[in-house]
């Protein structure tokens, strides 16, 4: 059975933990053992988690598979992008499944859960920003629809940034 859950601050330790898997899990070869933990000392620490409840924008669920923690998402609600002139859009910050679940389809759901809620939100469209490399993740978005609009330079760290497609 697949459960999706809106997360609230309770579940910040498990965002983290969950987080730090699947980034590792999705992005680990794609520099430095040391710039990933960097990226990650800084983007999955509890108190940013608990500091993004706290914006109304933002939105985090949880998707289960028969009551075990798959992954999550994060979108943030009115957030516009150069690329895109259209206004009251979504961007999908983060759509997560650890290695474990893929295969399942429970990504496709979450993100199909996504797309509903953004419509619920009287949102007008959802754009993201995919790593250039994760093909696997560009040719789902281009089967779900998006096109390539832009480029973005995704910062691991100081030293260190992995080229990025922008989609809508």
């Amino acid at each position: 059975m697949v459960e999706i859950i809106k997360a609230n601050q309770t579940h910040s330790d498990l965002i983290v933990e969950v987080g730090t898997q699947a980034f590792r899990e999705s992005h680990g070869h794609s520099a430095s053992k040391t710039d990933i933990d960097s990226y990650i000392s800084k983007t999955y620490k509890k108190e940013t988690i608990l500091e993004e409840f706290n914006n109304q924008k933002v939105l985090y669920h949880l998707i289960y598979s028969d009551g075990v923690i798959a992954g999550f998402s994060k979108i943030e609600l009115d957030t516009t992008n150069k690329n895109i002139t259209d206004l009251s859009i979504t961007k999908l910050d983060r759509i997560y499944l650890l290695e474990a679940f893929h295969g399942k389809q429970l990504g496709a759901k979450l993100f199909q859960f996504n797309v509903e809620l953004s419509k619920k939100q009287h949102q007008n469209g959802i754009w993201l920003a995919v790593w250039t490399e994760n093909q696997k993740a560009v040719n789902f978005y281009q089967n779900m629809g998006f096109k390539i609009v832009g480029a973005f330079d995704f910062k691991i760290s100081e030293t260190h940034s992995n080229p990025n497609h922008i989609m809508y």
